[in-house]
């Protein structure tokens, strides 16, 4: 180890605060769903910047692990490249990598990658907030009382209105997903693009609420059912321009990923794919490929 990594813990948090984190994470993965409260510790970012989700790495990494972070889909954003730079300051010997499939853990913001999780990686999501019922009821109290009673009836009140009022449920992220046909939760701010790869996924999804002091999961092979009505389907962004036609990447052609719109030099709206490794990835297959293709009409 060098003189920087030498002052630090192996993963920052002591033995007792990991030891509790690992504990409660095996209660929230044998009742998926449930909001299993821990007690979250000072972190060297402050709480809502991802005090969950980073206590719950540094609680599983271990030197065999290959690291990811992202943020908003971005490997390069400031949020995922401080993390990155903080695990690799108290974690050492745990291997960084920007590419999803080679990572064993990965910690995200807003975003579940675009490649379909394997079993044996573990995708861990920060969260603001963990329980959808606070936006029907502010009593903590009373939402673990319904929760235990799995009295959702508000909430289904709620998308009942948005339905009356704006002819469609208008929640665009944290969309309510009921796990295993029990508890209801809130998958953190991902967009619902990314809801329907909670359900029966081989990966394992841990949620952390620092600020909140709450955890839950989502194991392999687990139930995930977003909250719709039989006449009112759940749907997903479609990104449809105004000919009908699905908008491609603006730099790889993706026209199945989730895509995010920007500004170009002139002004003009261009929409280009969320998740950063995985639009590289499609660019040098379609190099590639059209590089083989050359080749073979050359000869």
């Amino acid at each position: 180890m060098t003189e920087q990594t030498r002052k630090y813990h192996f993963g920052f948090l002591d033995e007792d605060a990991k030891k509790e984190i690992r504990r409660s994470l095996l209660k929230a993965i044998a009742i998926p769903g449930y909001q299993v409260p821990y007690s979250s510790r000072e972190m060297p970012i402050a709480r809502g910047f991802g005090t969950g989700g980073l206590q719950i790495t540094l609680s599983i990494l271990g030197t065999d692990d290959t690291f990811k972070v992202i943020d908003q889909g971005s490997d390069e954003s400031v949020n995922a490249v401080n993390i990155r730079k903080f695990i690799s300051k108290t974690c050492p010997g745990v291997s960084l990598t920007k590419h999803t499939l080679t990572a064993t853990v990965i910690q995200t913001r807003h975003r579940i990658p675009e490649f379909l999780l394997k079993l044996g990686q573990i995708l861990v999501l920060q969260v603001p907030y963990p329980d959808p019922l606070v936006m029907v009821e502010a009593s903590e109290a009373k939402r673990k009382q319904m929760h235990g009673e799995g009295d959702y009836a508000r909430l289904w009140v709620k998308l009942y209105e948005d339905i009356v009022q704006f002819s469609e449920i208008t929640i665009s992220h944290r969309y309510p997903c009921q796990i295993n046909g029990a508890y209801v939760i809130d998958p953190s701010p991902i967009p619902r693009f990314d809801v329907a790869k909670l359900h029966q996924s081989e990966g394992l999804y841990l949620f952390g609420a620092g600020r909140e002091k709450k955890i839950y999961a989502v194991p392999p092979y687990t139930k995930a059912k977003p909250l719709a009505f039989t006449d009112v389907p759940f749907r997903i962004e479609d990104f449809i321009d105004q000919t009908g036609q699905r908008r491609p990447c603006n730099r790889c052609g993706s026209n199945n990923s989730f895509l995010d719109e920007f500004i170009d030099d002139v002004g003009r709206k261009v929409y280009q794919c969320s998740d950063s490794d995985y639009c590289n990835m499609q660019l040098l297959t379609s190099l590639l490929e059209n590089r083989e293709q050359g080749k073979g009409n050359r000869e």
